[in-house]
C-alpha cells in the first residue's frame, strides 16, 4: 500500500508493504491514485510532491502472482488488461498533477516500476544496489503505445533502445549517463534526502500549480494526447 504524508507544502508519497516489492495490483494503484487524488485536492501555491519506498526495491513491476491466480486464461488475460489500465490512470494522475514530482529511486524498479518513476518530472536513483529493468521482453509482452509514448517523451533513443530492445539492468551510474536519471547517491536515506531537498527547493519557487500542470502537458503533448488529456484555459496575470 502507500502512505501520503504532507509536510508544510510538501507531500510525501511513501511506497509501503511487508515483502517490500510494491508490486502493482488493483489494491496498490487504488491507494497510489486516491494520495495522488488528495494531494491535488490540499494542494497550493508552490506545492511539490516526492515518491519514496520502503524496502529492497522501489516497485517490482506487475503483481503477476495476482494475475496468474485467475481461473481461467480470460479471466487473466481480463486481470493483466485491468493492472494496464490502472497503470495509463496513473500515468495520466502523475501528468495533471498541479505540482513538480520526483522520484526517489532507492530500490530496484522493474517494468510497471520504471513507468512509475519516469511519471514523475525528476527521477534520482541509488548509485548501487538499485537498477532499472524493463522485462516485458524476456516475457514476451508488448509494450502498449501509452507507455511507448511516455518513453519517447522521457528519454533519449539508445536510452529507450537500451532499456526496451536490450533489456538491460541500469545501474545508477549508467542510469545517470544516459540521462535516464538526474543524479545518484550512495545510500537509500541519501536518495530520499535528496529527493526531499530538491522537492523542497522546487516548492520555494511558489510556482502557480495549474499553470506549471499545463506547461508539462505542452512539453509532453503527443503523451497528453495518446492519453486524452485536455488542455485548460488559465487566465493570464497581469505583467
Amino acid at each position: 500500500m502507500c502512505s501520503l504524508e504532507k509536510r508544510g507544502n510538501l507531500f510525501i508519497l511513501i511506497l509501503t508493504g511487508q515483502n517490500g516489492e510494491h508490486r502493482l495490483n488493483p489494491n496498490l494503484f487504488s491507494s497510489i491514485i486516491s494520495a495522488i487524488s488528495r494531494a491535488k485536492v490540499e494542494s497550493t501555491r508552490g506545492s511539490a510532491l516526492v515518491t519514496v519506498s520502503h524496502g529492497k526495491f522501489f516497485c517490482n513491476g506487475f503483481d503477476l502472482d495476482w494475475v496468474n491466480a485467475a481461473g481461467s486464461d480470460e479471466e487473466t488475460q481480463q486481470r493483466f488488461n485491468l493492472l494496464l489500465d490502472n497503470l495509463k490512470q496513473l500515468v495520466l494522475a502523475f501528468i495533471s498533477l498541479p505540482m513538480p514530482t520526483i522520484a526517489a529511486v532507492n530500490g530496484h524498479a522493474a517494468a510497471g516500476g520504471v513507468v512509475l518513476a519516469l511519471c514523475h518530472d525528476y527521477v534520482l536513483m541509488r548509485r548501487h544496489r538499485s537498477v532499472l529493468y524493463m522485462i516485458d521482453l524476456d516475457l514476451g509482452i508488448k509494450i502498449p503505445e501509452p507507455f511507448m509514448a511516455l518513453f519517447r517523451a522521457k528519454n533519449s533513443g539508445s536510452a529507450r533502445r537500451d532499456l526496451l530492445l536490450r533489456g538491460l539492468k541500469i545501474k545508477g551510474e549508467e542510469a545517470l549517463k544516459m540521462g535516464i536519471v538526474e543524479a545518484v547517491y550512495d545510500g537509500e536515506e541519501e536518495v530520499t534526502n535528496a529527493g526531499i531537498k530538491m522537492a523542497d527547493d522546487l516548492a520555494k519557487r511558489n510556482w502557480h500549480g495549474e499553470v506549471y500542470a499545463e506547461i508539462r502537458k505542452g512539453l509532453y503533448s503527443e503523451l497528453c494526447d495518446i492519453l486524452g488529456i485536455a488542455s485548460i484555459p488559465i487566465a493570464t496575470p497581469r505583467l
